[in-house]
């Protein structure tokens, strides 16, 4: 009989699909069933979830404090209950907290919960409010946590002062560096996009929300002049940005590109990238620009400064210090040379993140806890 292994997420489509296939085919490779637990969100009746034995759409939702997830608790805790998983690993805030407190009968008959922190609620700068809910409850929830992984120096700091059994930091879910090879042509991206071919361009990618903070942009923006901005993404926050735009008289300089499934294409038609978050775990799509070779100017915030080595491969900036971002923007636009070599440097850094690397740092970890060989 199989072994089984379970992922819990809170979306599929959002997140599963998104992070954790590699992961999965790696247990059907080693043999096991592999089961998952998420929501729906794909829009399909009956979607087909790659290197899946057994899909359970458990409607979760975000906030723990819903209704809802009463009805997903008993209906996860049966599952865990009746198929006797080897390990399940859980993902997202309300995913890893129903997971794992569902799991805690199924620990003492030998199952080992794993638990995925993406980016710690509470973190350096958080509102008192995360810190007062969210610190008890993932120290609490450690205790009934085998293996607790971060993605990040400052909550792997945290980590270690609660209760797993074991912490491990690990290079978040890999980078695939192929996507950037060979690059596309600079000069036919910049033709695509309607961009001068002599101009100075910044680009940011990312939802358009209050955390990613793209107004900053805007505002740095507004101080460089002929600057042309490039914002992929899409969310609530578009019109508000495009307002912001036309009050500060940039708006013919700011390109709202939306969602891009082509990011590693239109990246090559820019000088700098910047990212002005202000909070993150570990930006995916900060490692993508530094992939694409590209120097980085990105906010002095808990993963970003896991990421950027500031003179090496960019320069860190207050989140909200638009003056500062435009100075080290305009530090870069003027030195062709510190641009190429930040950019060299960037691409370096990121061979310690590529998705080989970390899946073989995660089967290790995988293999200790399970006694595999």
């Amino acid at each position: 009989m199989k072994k089984k292994v379970l992922f819990v997420a809170t979306v599929l489509r959002g997140h599963v699909l998104v992070f954790h296939l590699p992961y999965m085919r790696w247990f059907q490779q080693q043999g096991y069933e592999v089961h998952l637990a998420c929501r729906n969100d794909t829009g399909e009746a009956a979607p087909e979830v790659p290197y899946c034995d057994r899909y359970y759409d458990l409607p979760f939702e975000r906030s723990p404090f819903h209704r809802g997830n009463v009805d997903v608790y008993r209906r996860l805790k049966k599952i865990i209950d009746e198929n006797g998983y080897a390990a399940v690993h859980c993902h997202t805030p309300v995913g890893g907290m129903l997971a794992r407190l569902c799991a805690r009968k199924a620990r003492k008959q030998g199952t080992k919960v794993i638990y995925t922190a993406h980016g710690f609620h509470f973190f350096t700068g958080a509102p008192l409010k995360n810190w007062l809910l969210y610190y008890p409850a993932e120290w609490l929830l450690s205790h009934w946590t085998d293996l607790l992984i971060t993605i990040n120096r400052e909550d792997e700091a945290r980590a270690r002062r609660f209760a797993a059994k074991q912490v491990a930091l690990v290079g978040g879910v890999g980078v695939d560096l192929s996507r950037f090879d060979p690059p596309a042509n600079r000069r036919q991206v910049r033709e695509m996009l309607g961009l001068a071919q002599d101009a100075k361009v910044i680009i940011a990618v990312g939802e358009h929300s209050k955390r990613k903070n793209h107004e900053t942009i805007l505002r740095a923006a507004a101080l460089l002049k002929h600057v042309r901005v490039l914002l992929c993404g899409w969310g609530e926050g578009l019109e508000s940005l495009k307002a912001l735009a036309e009050e500060l008289g940039i708006a013919h300089r700011v390109f709202f590109l939306g969602f891009r499934s082509d990011v590693p294409v239109v990246l090559r038609a820019a000088d700098v990238y910047v990212f002005p978050s202000l909070h993150e775990g570990l930006p995916v799509a900060l490692m993508e620009a530094m992939a694409a070779g590209l120097p980085c100017v990105a906010s002095d915030v808990r993963g970003c400064n896991d990421l950027i080595v500031p003179e090496e491969g960019g320069f860190l900036v207050e989140p909200m210090d638009h003056k500062a971002m435009a100075a080290a923007v305009t530090d870069l636009l003027s030195d062709e040379a510190m641009r190429s070599r930040m950019g060299r440097y960037n691409r370096m850094a990121m061979e310690q993140y590529t998705l080989p690397t970390v899946l073989e740092q995660m089967a290790a970890l995988y293999r200790q806890l399970l006694k595999e060989e």
